[in-house]
């Protein structure tokens, strides 16, 4: 009798710690007996949320896995993926004996129970998800429902470092109307597990690559008023190497060759005529490429930047090439270089190009050998007064010897005359030398601009690539 009683303690213990797990009773080990005992005690009862009492939570555990990532709208600021998600709840007070009834797992129409209004808070577009009509129960009371998700959501971008930018958008998974104290939302696997499941089952290979999965830390206070979420973080790392080849290596040939065109000497090449085909093909060629450079209101991407300051220095040696060839043939009607400006250029510039300035004599000297006299020199003090045309105070002694003395004196200042307007005044030869120092302080700022952005696109390549590969 002691034992009698003793089982029978037992038994019912057994039921309260089970919720009740022999609640379903089936006449035979049929579908039809047990759809039987869900018609009496569990399809009624669908329109209520599957507890005890009004005051139990009710614990919604979530699994999303990645399967396609399909685009990335950079104006619209969104993305859209298609994601699998797994949610599964216990309904308390439900189980069967699966040799009873036959089967430890069976499906149901999803219309026959209470299913969580579980939404995602980020969803800015209509859902054109592919409808499920059937959700998994096993022996235990357990539901299972796993659906397909076309996801159009909502995502802050940032482009500064496009091409090589990664993202990261949220997928916030909560229900719609109950609170925490009602619906709290549970985790199922951790943010590595669901990184690798869906590395294995991903099936686009487009622009984007999943880089990493990331899971916000959940709290668990559960207030009235407030609701229980469970939020997802999709770390997106773009493929550069399409933009590389398209947009970054024709540019960065362009610029090497106007940077070279410096070197073509001005005086004796039209190098203004290259550089200005040079703009003209850079200009078509961002025309071209402009579809393929992001567009946002919020932040300008780097690469832009670049080929603005590109062209700015294209343009900048165009009207520097020009003012060169105006001091090349025009230096001799300017006035005189403003002594601020000569100070600035010659003595400072000048120095920091490596290119010191040129210190030339003003003193012309000029060798004549007459028939009948032996060799002297003419300094320009003695040409300029015989341009004054002033008689000389010896009386002329010959007449054909005085002609030739005339003739002397004219070609001495013809001679003169052309060997100033070759070597140039002293202003000439400073305006000219500032168009030289200009020139090479040009050169070298298009030098240092190619390798500030070459060092800067390497390392920002790098930094993604480490990112998207050494941290998963």
């Amino acid at each position: 009798m002691t034992e009698t009683k003793t089982a029978g303690l037992v038994f019912i213990c057994f039921l309260l710690l089970h919720g009740f797990a022999a609640a379903l009773n089936c006449t035979s080990p049929t579908p039809e007996s047990l759809f039987d005992a869900f018609e009496r005690e569990l399809f009624p009862k669908k329109q209520l949320r599957p507890v005890k009492s009004f005051s139990d939570t009710l614990n919604i555990t979530i699994d999303v896995t990645v399967v396609g990532i399909l685009g990335v709208d950079e104006k619209a600021q969104s993305l859209t993926v298609f994601i699998w998600q797994i949610l599964s709840w216990p309904i308390a007070g439900l189980s069967w004996d699966d040799k009873e009834c036959g089967t430890k797992l069976i499906s149901v129409p999803r219309e026959q129970l209470w299913v969580p209004d579980i939404y995602i808070s980020e969803f800015m577009n209509e859902d054109k998800s592919p409808k499920t009509s059937y959700v998994y129960m096993d022996y235990t009371g357990r539901v299972y429902d796993d659906k397909p998700l076309r996801v159009v959501s909502s995502c802050h971008m940032e482009i500064y470092t496009f091409p090589f930018d990664i993202q990261n958008c949220s997928l916030t998974f909560g229900s719609y109307l109950h609170f925490a104290n009602e619906i709290r939302m549970v985790k199922h696997h951790t943010a590595a597990e669901i990184l690798e499941q869906s590395k294995q089952v991903l099936q686009t290979k487009g622009e984007w690559e999943l880089a990493d999965i990331q899971i916000a830390p959940s709290h668990l206070d559960v207030t009235v008023g407030s609701y229980s979420t469970v939020k997802f973080f999709l770390i997106l790392a773009r493929r550069p190497v399409m933009y590389v080849v398209n947009l970054l290596i024709p540019s960065c040939f362009l610029i090497t060759l106007d940077l070279f065109s410096f070197l073509l000497p001005p005086q004796s090449v039209d190098r203004s005529a290259f550089k200005m085909t040079l703009i003209l093909g850079y200009t078509v060629f961002l025309l071209i490429m402009n579809d393929l450079l992001p567009v946002t209101g919020n932040t300008i991407p780097l690469i832009n930047v670049l080929f603005s300051v590109s062209l700015a220095l294209m343009v900048a040696s165009l009207l520097e090439t020009v003012f060169i060839a105006n001091i090349q043939f025009s230096s001799g009607q300017y006035s005189a270089v403003p002594h601020w400006l000569s100070i600035l250029v010659l003595r400072y510039l000048a120095v920091v190009v490596c290119l010191p300035p040129k210190k030339k004599s003003n003193r012309v000297t000029i060798s004549l050998r007459p028939t009948e006299m032996s060799a002297s020199i003419i300094s320009s003090t003695d040409l300029r007064s015989h341009s004054a045309d002033k008689p000389p105070e010896k009386p002329p002694s010959d007449p054909p010897l005085d002609e030739l003395r005339k003739l002397s004196r004219d070609l001495a200042a013809i001679r003169l005359h052309i060997s100033n307007y070759l070597q140039g005044t002293k202003s000439t030869q400073e305006w000219q030398m500032i168009g030289v120092v200009i020139d090479r302080l040009l050169f070298g700022m298009y030098i240092v601009f190619i390798s500030v952005s070459f060092v800067t696109i390497i390392c920002v390549w790098y930094l993604s690539n480490s990112y998207s590969h050494g941290s998963i």
